[in-house]
């Protein structure tokens, strides 16, 4: 049995996830800035759950989270950085304010949740740090500047923490979903090819973190389409994501 924080775990792939961690019988330090579904599973897990509901965003916040951890339990084996956010520039509207806001949480939110986990995985028995990134930091594509670039800046940030946690032995896995069917993707007015469920999603990961592999992506011909893609040249890739694009709006 283990002792896992995971961010995020109000809804979609977080929420599914920690009902399988719960049902397999670790201990789960729940954080998210909606507290409902979380004292719903503290009510049918009464003695795994420790609520640590907070903002991200706020330093403080994740602060004083990680502080209710060590008082609660000691520190940590697992850490799961779930929690993100997206949103997408129309064409011919950039707006730095958006660009700001999305980094702000993927990067800058999760970093804050890093900064915290690691004197508590320090603590823990064969610690283990986990961070969903994206597939999308492997080709770009229209409209997702924001979301692409804070993505792209997390994958290059723990990448090269990984490195410097080696001599510690923590292990660190990247998590690179496509799409999944999430309260956040259904905004999205755009198909999504190879969707997957939320619950298919966090079955996928819990099997494979155990392994601790450096990387989960998945759905495998989508990571392999994505990626054969990504490393066309440069004006193919253009070329492509043109013919991608939406038409600029003439208001």
């Amino acid at each position: 049995m283990s002792r896992v924080w995971l961010t995020g775990a109000s809804s979609g792939i977080g929420a599914a996830l920690a009902e399988i961690l719960l049902e397999e019988g670790h201990q789960l330090a729940l954080s998210a800035r909606q507290i409902k579904p979380l004292q719903a599973l503290a009510a049918r897990f009464p003695n795994q759950v420790l609520l640590v509901t907070a903002d991200i965003n706020e330093r403080q916040q994740v602060m004083d989270m990680g502080q209710h951890i060590k008082e609660s339990w000691g520190g940590l084996d697992l850490v799961i950085l779930n929690a993100g956010t997206c949103e997408y520039l129309e064409p011919g509207y950039f707006d730095a304010e958006l660009v700001e806001r999305v980094v702000r949480t993927n990067l800058f939110g999760t970093s804050h949740c890093v900064q915290v986990a690691l004197p508590l995985l320090r603590r823990g028995e064969r610690p283990h740090l986990a961070v969903v990134c994206s597939a999308v930091t492997w080709l770009a594509l229209p409209r997702a500047e924001a979301y692409g670039a804070s993505k792209a800046a997390l994958r290059y940030l723990i990448e090269s923490l990984r490195i410097d946690l080696a001599a510690e032995d923590i292990d660190v896995t990247l998590v690179s979903p496509g799409f999944v069917d999430t309260p956040l993707t259904r905004r999205n007015d755009f198909p999504m090819p190879m969707c997957w469920s939320a619950q298919r999603a966090a079955r996928h990961i819990a099997t494979h973190l155990r392994k601790r592999p450096l990387e989960i992506a998945f759905p495998l011909p989508f990571i392999l389409a994505i990626r054969l893609l990504g490393s066309l040249p440069a004006r193919w890739r253009l070329a492509l994501g043109r013919r991608l694009a939406r038409p600029q709006r003439m208001d």
